[in-house]
Parts: structure tokens; C-alpha cells; sequence
């Protein structure tokens, strides 16, 4: 069975104010032992208790900068958590960064097995799942070339035609992607409705309130790294948009 638990959790970032600092300011603040670029500690999730189980069907919403993608990352392993536990069990299929791991000097059929592994494929599973890849894909024999070479409808194109070759027990995903010409979003808004349904559990991210509304069982609204609601997602759909509008009405401050 299929189940998320997060305990108390927290994930906290320390970044440096300036990308660049010129050599002479460098100079002169290690001469005064002061700091020309100190970090800045940034909370992206602060004390998350969240329970999930098998059927979940839940949308994450709220603006930019709540945390909703940075909760994604941490479901599926890509971050740890600073403090607090993460427990996940269930295979897991995330559908954001799905060109990650992708090698720009080999093939779109070496590639296949690079993508498939960071998902959780073996070499003898991905290899057995590479004919219907290819065949989803309709890339043919650009799949012999070196993906640097692809256009960038190519390359989306493949990394979704792998990400979504597997039969996840979770399925996380940001946004709605996409994909390569309309005759191929058609088949890739299928494959995701496919998976979304044979999923034991899922968690979305999207801004679309009415995709949310219309997939999702249970409404997450989340600000400033925490969870500020949660519960059936009408609720929680019609508090956001009442809080938004709010601020919208606010009067500037002098």
C-alpha cells in the first residue's frame, strides 16, 4: 500500500547574497575580517506534518514562492529534509525536471537507459520497455543521434515518453506539460490521464484551479514553506481565491 508520511519536517537552503564579487572588494573586506558575501538562510519548508495513503488524490496550491515545487522535490527524494522524517513507500514517477540526467553526447537509446535508472528501472526492465518508448516517442531513427542534435520538442518529447513508460505507485507532478506538436499533446494528455488513474496515490502541483478542482480529491494551500489548509478541495480552492482577492482589494500602505 501506497503511503506518504511526513514528521515535523523542514528544509532549509543557505545561499550566498551575490553570484560574483570583485577581487579588490574581496581584499578589502578579508583585511577588515568581514564577510563581502554572507549567506542567507532560506526557509523553503517550515514544520510540514503530512499524512498521505493509498486513493489520495491531492492538489497543492498557492503563488509563487509558497514551496509547492520545493514539496514535490522532497517527496521524491531529491531533497532531504533538513530536520524532521520523510517516510515514502510506493515506486515513484515525478513528472517535473524529466530531462534530468539525460547525456547530450549519447543516444536517444543510451539515454533511455540513463533516465529509466534514475527512475528506479534495471537494465533488463528498461530494456524491456524500450520499443513501446521509441514507439511513443515517433522519433524513429533520431533516436540513433546524439540528443545535443534534437530541438527542444525532441528532447520533451522523449523525457516524457520515458518518464512516463513506468507504473508508478506515486505519482508527482508540476504543472501540465507541454509536449511537442498537437497531435503528440493529445497523446500525452491520454498517457497522463492513464497514469493518474492507475496511480495508488498522487500529488499535483498546478495553478490551474479547475484542473485542480476537477482531478483532485483533497486541496493543499500552501504559503511561505507551510501548510496554511487542508482539506476537501472545493474548501480549500474557494479559501485561497477568497484570500487572494483580498489581498488584491487591500489598500497600498503609505
Amino acid at each position: 500500500m501506497a503511503h506518504i508520511d511526513l514528521d515535523d519536517v523542514s528544509l532549509h537552503f543557505r545561499v550566498r547574497q551575490r553570484r560574483r564579487v570583485a577581487l579588490k572588494e574581496f581584499l578589502i573586506h578579508r583585511m577588515f575580517r568581514t564577510s563581502v558575501n554572507p549567506f542567507i538562510e532560506v526557509r523553503a519548508l517550515d514544520h510540514i506534518d503530512l499524512h498521505l495513503r493509498d486513493g489520495d488524490r491531492v492538489g497543492i496550491i498557492g503563488q509563487n514562492g509558497a514551496g509547492k515545487s520545493t514539496m514535490l522535490k522532497l517527496l521524491a527524494g531529491i531533497y532531504p529534509p533538513t530536520s524532521g522524517k520523510r517516510h515514502v513507500d510506493g515506486r515513484i514517477s515525478s513528472l517535473f525536471d524529466i530531462a534530468l540526467g539525460f547525456e547530450p553526447d549519447c543516444s536517444g537509446w543510451e539515454n533511455m537507459s540513463f533516465r529509466g535508472y534514475l527512475l528506479g528501472e534495471t537494465p533488463r526492465s528498461i530494456e524491456a520497455k524500450k520499443p513501446q518508448i521509441a514507439e511513443f516517442s515517433e522519433l524513429g531513427d533520431f533516436l540513433n543521434m546524439p540528443v545535443r542534435y534534437y530541438s527542444a520538442g525532441m528532447l520533451v518529447r522523449l523525457a516524457f515518453s520515458i518518464s512516463t513508460a513506468i507504473e508508478p505507485d506515486i505519482l508527482l507532478v508540476d504543472e501540465v506539460l507541454a509536449v511537442g506538436d498537437l497531435q503528440f499533446q493529445n497523446k500525452a494528455r491520454q498517457r497522463m490521464s492513464e497514469m493518474m488513474n492507475h496511480a495508488s496515490l498522487m500529488v499535483m502541483v498546478s495553478h490551474d484551479l479547475e484542473s485542480i478542482k476537477k482531478i483532485c480529491k483533497v486541496g493543499m494551500w500552501m504559503a511561505h514553506g507551510r501548510i496554511v489548509q487542508m482539506g476537501p478541495v472545493d474548501e480549500v480552492v474557494r479559501a485561497y481565491v477568497k484570500s487572494a482577492q483580498s489581498a488584491a482589494n487591500a489598500p497600498l500602505a503609505a
